[in-house]
């Protein structure tokens, strides 16, 4: 990774890292490509408009400053770890290789535990256009993405305007566990992977796929390995007797080179 600020903005040079295969797979929801390579999107409540460049591996993040370069988009595009690596030591599979060579750029986003969790919880057996809906309508309406904190008078008759359905009373749910302490989110991030997932499915509603991918996605335990329909399709094809040892401690990474390969490259060959 080597960037430099030019004006108001920050020029990026990182390999393994595209846009559309990072910000519009699924793992978050406050993304939206405006025209081009340009994405507009949000960490927390921060906002970012990033382009690709004419030239590989070069981004343009505009109106953005050093100092919040370096605090929010630095962690949140996962700048400090070397995808390349992790790549060629996939490839020693044959399956991996491939997946790795067909979609190169994916990288895994460093999101907030919380928003991660209550995004997930929301996508449950929903598409991402509805799911990218109630998100809009939940920030819309407070104003940026609401902390735990901020939904404790909510109920699912209240969250009746969000039009989720079912998926209203798990997010009531998870923020009286979660604000009355019965569950710590900086504390399940420390514990192992089968623990963690075991504390999250304590909230209604909350199955191992969303437990999964809120530790994936919002905790960054790359060990953890959602799956879904996609995935057993994969893992049956591919890993009748389970993963190659190559993927230890990055299961979560690999599954997302996977996941993409799966729906779309690999039905061309």
């Amino acid at each position: 990774m080597d960037y430099t600020v030019s004006g108001t903005d920050i020029i990026l040079r990182q390999p393994d890292f595209d846009l559309d295969e990072t910000l519009d797979c699924g793992q978050a929801f406050r993304w939206t490509k405006t025209a081009g390579d340009t994405y507009e999107g949000y960490y927390l409540n921060t906002y970012l408009r990033i382009s690709a460049g004419d030239e590989p591996g070069v981004f343009r993040l505009h109106d953005t400053d050093e100092q919040t370069f370096l605090n929010s988009w630095y962690s949140y595009l996962d700048l400090s770890t070397d995808y390349g690596e992790l790549k060629r030591r996939f490839s020693e599979d044959e399956t991996l290789a491939k997946a790795c060579a067909y979609a190169g750029g994916i990288r895994i986003l460093r999101q907030d535990s919380w928003e991660a969790l209550s995004s997930f919880i929301i996508s449950q057996n929903n598409n991402i256009p509805r799911i990218k809906g109630i998100i809009g309508r939940l920030t819309e309406h407070y104003g940026g993405y609401p902390g735990a904190e901020q939904l404790i008078p909510e109920t699912e008759e209240s969250l009746a305007f969000l039009r989720s359905g079912f998926r209203a009373k798990y997010l009531v749910d998870a923020v009286a566990k979660i604000t009355s302490g019965e569950l710590d989110l900086d504390r399940i991030a420390g514990l192992p992977l089968d623990e963690a997932k075991a504390a999250l499915m304590t909230i209604k509603g909350v199955g191992p796929k969303v437990a999964m991918c809120a530790l994936l996605f919002g905790m960054h335990k790359t060990d953890a390995f959602p799956v879904d329909v996609w995935m057993k399709r994969a893992l049956e094809r591919w890993y009748p007797n389970g993963l190659p040892e190559c993927v230890r401690g990055h299961e979560g990474t690999a599954q997302q080179y996977l996941f993409h390969y799966i729906r779309n490259g690999a039905r061309a060959q």
